[in-house]
């Protein structure tokens, strides 16, 4: 299995002589492995792909073998769509691994048409959990449970002047959960500014953030602009704290690490440090089966975890005969899965997870708290 290149499409191949003897079944994602969100969109890649790795080394016992088919659509809503629509046709089982969840949203309607199961968006896009959404299955929480255990650390530990940056395409679903766990604790942000996720320049941001002399900026936005603004911040020696969302992903902490600059950030997988826990050792032994010997971090883990899911599912479903995609939807509506320290369960439910952990970033690169 070859490591995952930064390209337009990216294809883990499968030997014709041992596809030949077994069931090949491919999953379709659509990333961001370029632009903006590249680190995000290429670490959930590598952590499909190593679980894949890691069952198809089991081909001969199990008879099937495992390939993901991935392309890049840079974090644009109208390329993932074109994507999505181009992975259908191709045949794909099933999509897994989409990294923009305002434009997963936008492909609801076209996957339950054609019965594909949409399994493992890298978001907790509330639009993607409504009643309706029966295709679409998740193996992390949403942001209601993520905002609502933010909101409530502001409030214990006693921070009411809150200034809000949040990302300017925010769904009107993920703006309504943000707005109710803040207003549960009583948190009427000082300001709240919307930005473009692909800009380069918070200048003025930053100036108006400084303005405002909040005791926290709460961040809900890629890695990118927020470190920006972090660093500008810090420079212009802003005495606060900085909260970021799950969805900065392991590339803020990275750049924050290297810069000694600190933040408390909320995680929806458990700790890449924790190896005691069975699923972060064993992802980091299958990241060791790719040949560019990748880094582990939580947005590469939170891949991992999907493409476990999506192994289990699969094998659930093959034993009732031949891979289909309604099979595979079957399959996952009554999955119950322990990956060993993270359980996904479906069952009566397309929320398989509701696991939030928070974390600090100290200055000397440390996870703490």
């Amino acid at each position: 299995m070859a490591a995952g290149a930064v390209s337009s499409s990216a294809v883990w191949p499968v030997s014709a002589s041992r596809a030949s003897a077994s069931r090949v079944v491919r999953f379709g994602q659509s990333a961001s492995l370029t632009g903006g969100q590249a680190v995000y969109g290429r670490d959930v890649q590598t952590g499909i792909a190593a679980a894949f790795a890691a069952a198809n080394t089991a081909e001969a016992t199990t008879g099937v073998r495992f390939e993901l088919t991935s392309l890049d659509d840079g974090g644009v809503r109208g390329k993932c769509i074109a994507n999505a629509t181009q992975l259908l046709d191709s045949g794909v089982t099933a999509l897994i691994g989409l990294t923009n969840g305002v434009a997963a949203e936008a492909c609801v309607s076209m996957i339950d048409q054609a019965q594909l199961a949409m399994l493992g968006t890298a978001s907790g896009n509330m639009g993607l959990r409504t009643p309706g959404a029966h295709s679409v299955f998740h193996v992390r929480a949403g942001y209601d449970a993520e905002f609502k255990r933010m909101a409530n650390y502001l409030r214990d530990v006693g921070l009411q002047k809150v200034a809000l940056v949040r990302l300017a395409d925010t769904a009107p679903a993920n703006l309504e959960a943000m707005n109710n766990a803040l207003s549960s604790v009583s948190i009427n942000p000082k300001v709240a500014i919307s930005i473009d996720r692909l800009a380069t320049n918070f200048d003025s941001v930053t100036a108006e953030l400084m303005a405002a002399k909040p005791d926290c900026v709460l961040f809900v936005a890629n890695a990118g602009p927020v470190a920006t603004i972090i660093d500008q911040m810090t420079k212009a020696k802003y005495p606060g704290l900085f909260y970021a969302s799950s969805y900065a992903g392991q590339d803020l902490l990275d750049t924050l690490a290297s810069r000694h600059q600190s933040c408390v950030m909320s995680m929806v997988v458990p700790r890449p440090t924790a190896l005691g826990v069975n699923v972060v050792a064993q992802c980091r032994r299958d990241l060791a089966l790719l040949s560019d010997n990748p880094r582990m971090g939580i947005t590469t883990l939170e891949g991992y975890i999907a493409g476990r899911t999506a192994v289990d599912a699969t094998m659930a479903a093959a034993k009732a005969g031949n891979m289909t995609r309604g099979r595979m939807k079957e399959a996952l509506a009554g999955l119950r899965s322990d990956l060993g320290g993270y359980k996904v369960e479906f069952a009566g439910t397309s929320q398989g997870s509701r696991y939030v952990d928070l974390v600090t970033l100290d200055k000397y690169g440390r996870l703490v708290g």
